[in-house]
């Protein structure tokens, strides 16, 4: 059976939540085997306020112990690794070496799957009033649409150095079903 260990990786606002519940939504019925819990898939949301902190590393190696713990399961991970080096440049001006932890996950067979969102600041400031209507406290961490263009290129510099497999996903217009099945056919789910 076919196991997919997924880290969806991007800037603030490029849809990364909505196509994860797409793939989440596809996986989670096809490979669930008990019937009353959800088995299929299993969802973290590791954004927890940590990367770009002290606290961003230890946390990462935590995980790592979980996803060792389920690595016979179908894992989709929300931000992680690359995300905690984006965020310590942007934020902290330091610069964090996951090339260990890129080794173990590699060993766990997991796959980035990078979604970016358009450098257009219209849509981007679209996507910040959408965000805002859902999550009133996103304007405390808010920024000008410059600053997530400018996230986004530092998350495609990075993409550029990873070891592992990786697909870039770019977001024009959300919900867009074609972008879900061009990631289910990367994954040999669909032809």
């Amino acid at each position: 059976m076919l196991k997919h260990h997924l880290i969806f990786e991007g800037a603030e606002l490029a849809g990364k939540s909505w196509l994860m519940s797409q793939i989440y939504n596809y996986l989670e019925p096809k490979y669930n085997q008990s019937g009353y819990l959800l088995d299929g898939c299993h969802w973290f949301n590791c954004d927890v306020g940590v990367y770009g902190t002290k606290h961003g590393r230890p946390i990462i190696e935590f995980y790592l112990k979980i996803f060792n713990e389920l690595k016979n399961s179908n894992l989709l991970i929300e931000k992680f690794h690359l995300s905690d080096i984006v965020y310590n440049r942007l934020h902290r001006q330091q610069e964090i070496d996951y090339k260990k932890i890129e080794q173990q996950l590699r060993k766990l067979g997991f796959k980035i799957i990078l979604i970016t969102l358009p450098p257009n600041e219209k849509i981007i400031q679209a996507r910040i009033a959408d965000r805002l209507k859902l999550y009133p406290n996103y304007k405390k961490i808010m920024h000008q649409p410059s600053w997530y263009i400018k996230q986004q290129e530092e998350y495609l510099k990075e993409i550029k150095k990873t070891t592992l497999p990786y697909l870039i996903i770019k977001t024009k217009k959300l919900p867009d079903d074609n972008l879900t099945k061009e990631i289910l056919i990367w994954l040999n789910e669909i032809k």
